[in-house]
């Protein structure tokens, strides 16, 4: 993915670190979200043979929720054909 974000001149950071929030204060727990890109999105990789799991999502949406950031997508290589997930907070 890092490739083609590359080649496609999309502003994007790996292993993007993220302060978590509560009630106003930083907390200091941090998560990491695999790709953030052009600082609208959260994507989360997978490699599961399985399809997308319930867990997979809730990670992702506790990602946008901390974050602030509305939309996630999860891609799942770990299948003969691609898989995904939009989703929105």
């Amino acid at each position: 993915m890092e490739i083609e974000f590359l080649r496609g001149d999309l502003n994007y950071k790996g292993e993007d670190e993220h302060q978590i929030e509560y009630k106003g204060e930083l907390l200091k727990y941090r998560f990491f979200a695999d790709f953030t890109l052009q600082q609208d999105i959260i994507i989360e990789v997978k490699a599961n043979k399985d399809n997308i799991t319930d867990d997979a999502i809730t990670q992702t949406l506790n990602y946008l929720k901390a974050s602030g950031i509305r939309l996630g997508l999860i891609v799942n290589f770990g299948k003969t054909s691609l898989e995904y997930k939009r989703l929105i907070f």
